[in-house]
């Protein structure tokens, strides 16, 4: 396994410190120091392998830690705080991640299904984020992905065969249930996701939980229950943090003002916007754009 670890590390160190992309779909790459700002965002469902160096990821009061011995798992899309670090030794962050696609498990469910291996009878969870230890195979798989960086030609037929089968090695560890369910439309966690993209839809509107708890099908406590099972937030406090991500982009990449920000992503008022998002930021919102502005501006070629 150490070996298909130097080889990926190798393959993965041409990108760069932001998300790059490998011509492969739905696969990026990472490496080195990255803002604080740019790993506070709403992060798409994904399995992310640390190759070097590592990452904490906090989700609500929930902080997972994970390493080149582990890899994570995100299947709806949630909002979170990102850290990473260099290795022990020195050497930069670096990682891959690859994207889910639902339609993609779904059609390898189906295969396994008829195979006889769909692991069926497995208790239900509806936790939506975790870690798992990496294992060979799978190390093996993405190091067949990711050689084809070289071979691009070869993507469009082997590509799929590949991702199919990191998706495989997935499915068949202790994280395998969050696929499973993702690509299963009635599910306990299909249905949170539901309420999910309804919440992103919304989110400048009030928040409505009879309407989301009858669209799933479940009573008021029963999806409170859930969703926080699945998140780690409150439905509640899963569209603040949307809205205030959404503020904290309006203020440094569009220059609006605190007020503006505030109204735009639905808040009534801006004094109380201002106290949730000093309390979320660290900083006052004029003293974090101001500070995001900077850093901008220090990393702009010259």
């Amino acid at each position: 396994m150490q070996t298909a670890l130097e080889e990926l590390r190798r393959l993965a160190s041409r990108a760069e410190n932001r998300r790059t992309d490998t011509g492969i779909p739905r696969v990026a790459m990472v490496q080195g120091e990255i803002p604080e700002h740019a790993l506070a965002a709403v992060y798409e469902p994904m399995v992310n392998l640390i190759l070097q160096g590592g990452k904490s990821m906090t989700v609500g009061a929930r902080t997972l830690h994970y390493d080149p011995a582990t890899y994570f798992v995100m299947s709806v899309e949630l909002p979170a705080v990102g850290t990473v670090h260099p290795a022990t030794t020195g050497e930069p962050y670096l990682a891959v991640s690859l994207t889910l696609d639902p339609a993609v498990i779904a059609g390898l469910l189906g295969d396994l299904s008829h195979s006889g291996n769909d692991s069926k009878g497995r208790p239900a969870r509806t936790e939506a984020f975790n870690v798992a230890a990496v294992t060979g195979e799978l190390m093996d798989a993405w190091l067949r992905l990711l050689r084809l960086m070289d071979k691009p030609e070869d993507i469009p037929a082997l590509a799929p065969v590949y991702e199919r089968e990191i998706l495989y090695r997935v499915l068949q560890g202790p994280q395998g249930y969050m696929l499973r369910q993702i690509a299963t439309p009635d599910s306990m966690l299909a249905r949170i996701n539901s309420a999910i993209q309804r919440i992103r839809r919304d989110y400048r509107k009030p928040l409505r939980i009879p309407a989301l708890a009858k669209q799933v099908a479940m009573s008021e406590s029963a999806f409170h229950r859930h969703f926080k099972n699945a998140t780690a937030l409150s439905p509640l406090q899963y569209q603040k943090q949307l809205r205030l991500l959404q503020a904290r982009q309006l203020l440094t990449a569009h220059g609006k003002s605190v007020t503006a920000a505030a109204l735009d992503v639905g808040y009534e008022s801006p004094t109380q916007f201002s106290r949730e998002y000093t309390r979320t930021f660290g900083r006052s919102p004029l003293q974090d754009a101001a500070r995001i502005t900077a850093s901008f501006r220090q990393s702009a070629p010259v």
